[in-house]
């Protein structure tokens, strides 16, 4: 970054868009991946009224911005305002990435991306071969289901509040691969390697109606949400025999990193960021 700066080039710009956004942590995942890749960008936070996130995304770009990423309750509109929609975005219905190419905007989704590559990376646990069930339908799940069967699971399942929720998503992603889909008081079958929590429960300090059955004690338990310690979610997935616990801070620097790595063409290590990351949160002691 030093030697682009010394010749006096403007930084990029590049921004988040949410409602509310200030807690947001994507400006500090971001300057840290421009700290150590030596990009010369700026990254800020836009919030848009609800009903003016279009107009605000094209004036960031007729202002020079670069790109965006996106996030609730916008993705579904950054879906609609794109003049190209990539594969995840398009498969998901919802994009939390944009990038400004000539004046197009190109929308993509990396949140399932992010999700798979903090299990198979970051926690080492290959999702090959295992049985994995996603709780929630919403668009998280939507986003991350293209990405897990691609991985490879013996069983891929959904499950949801409403049974018919999930499976609209079963026959959403039929020619893709084969998806289970069940309310979440009848999840059939044996106990799962990996339970992913992406309903918006923890939230509310609440827990999704789910029976102890669906852990054993090899079972990875996978919150999404994070920066609110032991959710009910993981307190009661380690009460029920899951052997692992972890929140969603990985997840989250792992999405950025392939919107930056797509916006700049460098992919940066995310180990660190990870790291300092989680040290400014409420710590979750391992099991």
């Amino acid at each position: 970054m030093t030697s682009q700066l010394a010749h006096g080039r403007e930084p990029d710009r590049y921004a988040v868009f949410g409602s509310p956004i200030a807690h947001s942590r994507s400006p500090g995942i971001h300057a840290g991946f421009a700290r150590v890749t030596g990009e010369n960008i700026e990254y800020g936070t836009v919030e848009p009224p609800v009903e003016g996130f279009a107009p605000a995304v094209r004036a960031f770009l007729a202002g020079g911005g670069r790109g965006c990423n996106v996030t609730t309750p916008f993705k579904l509109q950054a879906l609609a305002i794109a003049d190209e929609q990539r594969p995840y975005a398009a498969t998901a219905g919802a994009a939390n990435c944009l990038k400004f190419e000539a004046g197009r905007i190109i929308a993509e989704n990396f949140d399932g991306t992010g999700l798979v590559n903090d299990i198979q990376r970051n926690l080492g646990y290959d999702i090959a071969g295992r049985r994995v069930l996603l709780l929630g339908a919403g668009g998280a799940v939507r986003g991350a289901i293209l990405p897990f069967l691609e991985a490879r699971p013996t069983r891929l399942a959904v499950a949801n509040r409403s049974a018919d929720e999930a499976r609209l998503l079963q026959s959403a992603f039929a020619r893709h691969g084969a998806l289970d889909a069940s309310g979440l008081d009848d999840i059939e079958g044996a106990p799962f390697d990996l339970v992913v929590n992406a309903t918006s429960a923890s939230l509310f300090g609440e827990l999704p109606a789910i029976p102890v059955r669906l852990f054993h004690d090899r079972t990875l338990a996978y919150e999404l949400v994070y920066g609110r310690g032991l959710t009910p979610f993981m307190a009661f997935a380690r009460e029920s025999g899951a052997g692992r616990t972890v929140d969603g801070v990985g997840m989250l620097v792992e999405q950025a990193a392939e919107a930056f790595g797509w916006w700049r063409g460098v992919r940066p290590e995310t180990g660190s960021v990870i790291q300092s990351l989680r040290a400014s949160l409420p710590q979750i002691l391992e099991t």
